[in-house]
């Protein structure tokens, strides 16, 4: 009998899990809760091709490999050398071209050097001196959606750090906006058999005689399963989304480095987002769990009137919204990864997300869950009419 594998949610972890098992000859259900798939890679429709917060995809990264080894990974766009000379840091209360020399020499730091149990703040501030290791941690919120990444492992925040920062740059975008990636994603999953089933919200496990991947949000996972024990920190982030009249000298970047913000035109390097005249910039200010999202947009506001001057009058589209625990997992002091749920959850029930015990920045999380939560399903068996874990196989 045919190996058949369900899996519940048809974000970047989803699909990844239904085209990592399909490849290898299972049956594959896709059940997905909207009428759209990507989660949070979705793309807005319409004129303004906004992603639910700022996306980029990391050449550097395993995810990346996978999606070109298979002739996914389209058209994607690297950032202009001149866009790329137009970032701004916002450091002293202004605006200037560089960041602190003491934060530069951060980045040269070995990642295998951080230690695990000290918060970043700590180590890098007897790396470097007190004022480099805080604009480090703003910075770096950037790819963190956390109001206070100093207080977060060291190892973790250098890990990000670094990839942040590496030059050549990693961040790359995919032409139109992130669902292209999911659409291309989509139709290989549809080639290769994999049923998938939109506006389908799983409350319930099904009854089944074969595993199950939940691809979900780790709440989500949480209540489909009843397992308290699925929790582990995220970020809370306001995220602010305009578009604007094209003004000659806009900059690329505006990050906060006196504290965490982040401010990015991404029709820098992808003018098919906007419509032609236009700009769109999307922004993520991390606040506290006890800030309003008026606290948030006030930041950005502020960060906007001295990178992008006149910004008022030329806007033409906004959007607000605030993400909490939406922004991937993140690690405190003395935890990494592999202290996060694990993925095997027993009884052929397996997660996929991006705060699971998955390495990886970002969505690269979600893929590597994905493709580890399908390794493990297809190594199950049917054993007595339920499936468990067949251990006499590599």
């Amino acid at each position: 009998m045919r190996h058949h594998i369900t899996v519940i949610g048809g974000g970047v972890a989803g699909l990844t899990a239904a085209i990592t098992a399909a490849e290898s000859g299972a049956g594959v259900t896709l059940c997905e809760a909207h009428d759209t798939l990507g989660g949070r890679a979705r793309t807005a429709e319409g004129p303004y091709k906004t992603n639910e917060g700022p996306h980029a995809l990391y050449s550097g990264g395993p995810f990346w490999a996978w999606l070109k080894q298979r002739d996914l990974l389209g058209q994607v766009l690297a950032v202009p050398p001149l866009e790329a000379a137009r970032l701004r840091f916002h450091r002293g209360g202004a605006l200037r071209r560089t960041p602190p020399l003491a934060m530069t020499k951060l980045v040269l730091r070995s990642a295998a050097k951080a230690p695990i149990d000290a918060d970043f703040t700590t180590w890098a501030t007897g790396q470097v001196g007190e004022e480099g290791a805080r604009a480090a941690a703003h910075l770096v919120a950037a790819a963190l959606f956390h109001h206070d990444p100093g207080s977060l492992s060291a190892r973790f925040v250098q890990e990000r750090l670094r990839r942040l920062l590496t030059l050549p740059p990693e961040a790359h975008y995919p032409r139109g906006g992130w669902a292209s990636l999911v659409d291309r994603m989509a139709e290989r999953a549809w080639n290769l058999g994999v049923r998938i089933e939109t506006t389908e919200r799983v409350t319930v496990l099904p009854d089944r005689s074969g595993p199950v991947i939940v691809a979900t949000s780790l709440d989500a996972a949480r209540r489909l399963l009843g397992d308290t024990t699925l929790t582990w920190d995220s970020g809370r982030t306001v995220l602010l989304d305009l578009a604007v009249r094209t003004r000659k000298g806009d900059p690329f970047i505006v990050s906060d480095l006196d504290a965490p913000g982040w401010i990015e035109r991404f029709t820098a390097q992808d003018p098919t987002l906007a419509p032609a005249g236009e700009q769109l910039l999307q922004s993520q200010f991390p606040i506290a769990p006890g800030a309003s999202r008026q606290d948030g947009i006030a930041r950005a506001e502020h960060l906007l009137d001295l990178g992008f001057p006149g910004w008022r009058e030329r806007v033409t589209w906004r959007r607000e919204a605030v993400a909490s625990g939406r922004t991937g997992a993140l690690d405190r002091p003395g935890t990494t990864w592999r202290d996060r749920p694990a993925i095997e959850r027993g009884d052929g029930v397996f997660l996929a997300d991006d705060q699971v015990a998955a390495p990886g920045l970002l969505a690269e999380v979600s893929f590597n869950s994905g493709l580890e939560a399908a390794t493990l399903a297809l190594r199950t068996r049917k054993t007595s009419g339920r499936e468990g874990l067949d251990l006499n196989r590599a």
